[in-house]
């Protein structure tokens, strides 16, 4: 049977309507990338207020929004070892309007949680990496601990009786210091926080002796006085910090760790906002007055793209598995 004039127009116009209808949500998303932002966006933060993330994201947010042309607002979502923040933007809307801006906990919970809410190889866009820093064994003055090797002596005298607090299970500090207990063969009782913030309140008020953390929110008590460093991960020694040994110097090789800060988005976030963020972000980090700022905070600036930041993670997760592995660390 022959088909006729209309009945070949008719296929024609519904294949037409077909194709239209399949192309429209990626035309919508190409226009909507075009228009970003026309609104706040939302940078959560998977740890408490006070903490090295935190403080990146509050000294990023303001240039950043004032280049993107948006207000930025950042919201503190802390809890298990970061993953409950991550989770949520693993869930949230891919529109470019709620972004993560997480530390190494994100390429660290993987291989140390039997359940974690997110699949890092699917649920999240590389957006930027920002920055890094070492971690720091910090005591409250009045412990009687003045250097790493008195923590070591004392230790040993008493297994178990020391504590010390970290931003919280999982993250770089509380494996840091779990690797110190490894390889020097002591024993002390981890308290985990909800963030790097508590973790050194806990430690300013005397609650634990010694805490963990990333050198940012120690960096100040340190300059101050209120808590003594005993050493840092880092491969030398901080810039204004000339009397705070590495751990390497101490006598532990290999002892180099740093934690990492970086942008994610959701997956199916439009490619035209990740490039747009990621080059305003990168625009503000280049910035003297940002990078002195942070410097001072104890962060070095790294301002690198999706495709570093990806390479970061490819590398970290079998890094960090290995490390856990070979430790024996574990979470409950």
């Amino acid at each position: 049977m022959t088909d006729t004039p209309n009945a070949r127009l008719t296929r024609r116009t519904a294949l037409t309507l077909m194709a239209g209808a399949l192309a429209t949500p990626a035309l919508i998303r190409s226009a909507h990338a075009q228009g970003y932002p026309e609104r706040f966006i939302t940078f959560i933060v998977p740890f408490a207020p006070g903490g090295p993330t935190d403080v990146m994201a509050r000294v990023l947010a303001g240039p950043l929004g004032e280049v993107l042309g948006q207000s930025i607002v950042i919201e503190n979502r802390g809890g298990a070892g970061g993953n409950i923040g991550i989770g949520a933007v693993a869930r949230a809307k891919n529109d470019g309007y709620t972004m993560l801006l997480t530390s190494s906990a994100y390429v660290v919970n993987p291989s140390l949680y039997k359940n974690v809410p997110y699949d890092y190889k699917k649920d999240f866009l590389p957006v930027a990496n920002l920055g890094s820093s070492p971690n720091v064994f910090v005591a409250n003055p009045q412990a009687g601990i003045k250097t790493l090797a008195d923590l070591i002596k004392m230790a040993k005298a008493e297994p178990g009786k020391l504590s010390y607090g970290s931003p919280g299970a999982g993250t770089t500090p509380h494996l840091a210091m779990e690797l110190l207990k490894k390889r020097a063969g002591i024993d002390i009782l981890h308290v985990p926080f909800s963030g790097a913030g508590p973790a050194m309140q806990a430690v300013l008020g005397n609650q634990v002796p010694l805490a963990s953390t990333a050198l940012p929110p120690a960096h100040p008590q340190i300059k101050s006085g209120k808590v003594i460093g005993l050493a840092e991960t880092g491969a030398t020694r901080w810039f204004d910090l000339p009397d705070l040994p590495t751990v390497m110097e101490l006598g532990f090789p290999d002892f180099e760790s740093e934690t990492f800060q970086a942008l994610f988005a959701p997956t199916g976030t439009p490619q035209a906002v990740i490039d747009k963020v990621s080059k305003a972000a990168i625009s503000v980090l280049q910035r003297a007055d940002i990078k002195e700022k942070l410097a001072k905070a104890g962060f070095g600036v790294i301002a690198q793209g999706p495709a570093a930041l990806q390479a970061v993670v490819d590398k970290e997760v079998p890094m960090w598995r290995e490390i856990i592995v070979s430790s024996g660390i574990s979470v409950d």
